[in-house]
């Protein structure tokens, strides 16, 4: 168990490592690329990334958590390759393509496979833990390398994506060193997508918890990635700052995700999701009214409720898949949430283009802080007066 958790450390460790997130915009407008293009780019990476979702996890499922992983670092690797080939459009395409297989292929498979070597153990109840110090440990390295990106990038232009390929077929390697999985997988009568599908839509347990980590999802995502640099470039920082902001809030990000229980203690589980998302709703409307130092304080506490909320959802979400029943389709389920995720960030960052075109970036963030502390507050009392059936709903809820 020891060695399996080594491995997944390393592993979430180097296949997170994208050297590139910080300076892609900036990237692809120096290489001629315009607004329109860099945020339609943008939004077919979320759409894609749901269109392989149930695919990827059914694969998943059938062949085994483990070749997932580590047919997605090799595809990761070869999709961080793209951009140093070639830099028109096309080539951004098939990049941004082959690395939403590359991440929809990991996201259910990774804590599947670490949640289910946990249960083998009967070491459970350390899931939690271990899914926050993963993600830690990944956000720290990603503050270390961050801050360097944007003069990485200065010195030569593709370096921030030759260096993240490299870090992805590190990642692919400590893929072959895993242990084979723990759970029943590589099952012929493993259920199709379709059927899969059908039978997490009649699980409300399942559904309620991953609606209620979808707000923290999309507007931390679109915060910390689609809007990061447009927001702080227009406030006046320079591009050689970019990469120390973004691993400031990483490095608040890791500490909150090595961390949680700070918020379980006194809120609960499905308590601290809700106070979370209002904290993050919150600080939307102080990026939006700040200059450059209020923006980037904002971001850092956006940050730090997500680094707390993350490993708290995710313990969520799995127990109620476990309670329903569906833990042999555990990894095809953890995608149907991806699919959710990337379907609304999708859609915001299509519209982003013409919102930044219009100049109402603090219109759009005002109008999402109101919206997500309503949704959130309507999922929690949906969430605590349902009073869920399954055995896994009654030890989360609080």
């Amino acid at each position: 168990m020891k060695r399996v958790i080594r491995l997944y450390y390393g592993f979430t460790f180097l296949f997170s490592l994208l050297l590139w997130v910080p300076i892609f915009y900036e990237f692809q407008r120096r290489v001629g690329l315009s607004e329109a293009q860099i945020f339609s780019l943008q939004s077919l990476y979320y759409f894609a990334f749901c269109f392989f979702e149930i695919p990827t996890g059914y694969i998943s499922d059938r062949f085994g958590h483990r070749a997932s992983l580590r047919l997605g670092g090799v595809l990761l690797a070869l999709g961080n390759l793209l951009p140093v080939l070639g830099v028109d459009y096309s080539w951004f395409a098939a990049h941004f393509l082959l690395v939403a297989l590359a991440r929809s292929l990991v996201s259910g498979a990774a804590s599947a496979y670490v949640y289910d070597a946990l249960q083998a153990e009967g070491q459970g109840a350390h899931y939690r833990r271990i899914e926050g110090n993963a993600r830690a440990m990944s956000l720290a390295g990603k503050v270390l390398f961050w801050a360097g990106v944007g003069a990485a990038m200065e010195w030569h232009l593709s370096l921030p994506y030759a260096l993240t390929a490299l870090a992805s077929a590190g990642s692919a390697l400590l893929a072959w060193m895993l242990p084979a999985d723990s759970a029943q997988s590589s099952q012929e009568d493993t259920p199709g997508p379709v059927q899969t599908f059908l039978a997490i839509s009649r699980s409300w347990p399942v559904l309620l918890f991953m609606i209620q980590g979808l707000s923290i999802f999309v507007l931390s995502r679109i915060c910390q990635i689609n809007l990061f640099q447009p927001l702080l470039l227009d406030r006046g920082l320079s591009v050689a700052s970019l990469g120390f902001v973004m691993g400031l809030i990483t490095l608040a990000e890791a500490l909150g995700s090595a961390r949680p229980q700070w918020v379980r203690r006194w809120a609960g589980d499905t308590g601290g999701v809700f106070v979370l998302t209002v904290v993050i709703a919150i600080s939307l409307s102080v990026m939006a009214a700040s200059s450059s130092m209020g923006a980037v304080l904002a971001l850092v506490v956006l940050s730090f409720a997500t680094g707390l909320a993350y490993p708290i959802q995710r313990q969520l979400l799995n127990d109620a898949i476990s309670g329903a029943g569906l833990g042999a389709i555990r990894a095809t389920a953890l995608s149907v949430e991806s699919i959710f995720d990337r379907a609304v960030s999708g859609t915001v960052a299509l519209v982003l283009g013409p919102v930044l075109a219009m100049k109402a970036m603090g219109t759009f963030l005002y109008g999402s802080a109101v919206l997500s502390i309503v949704a959130a507050v309507v999922i929690l009392f949906w969430i605590r007066n349902l009073r869920l059936a399954t055995a896994a709903a009654d030890t989360v809820l609080d």
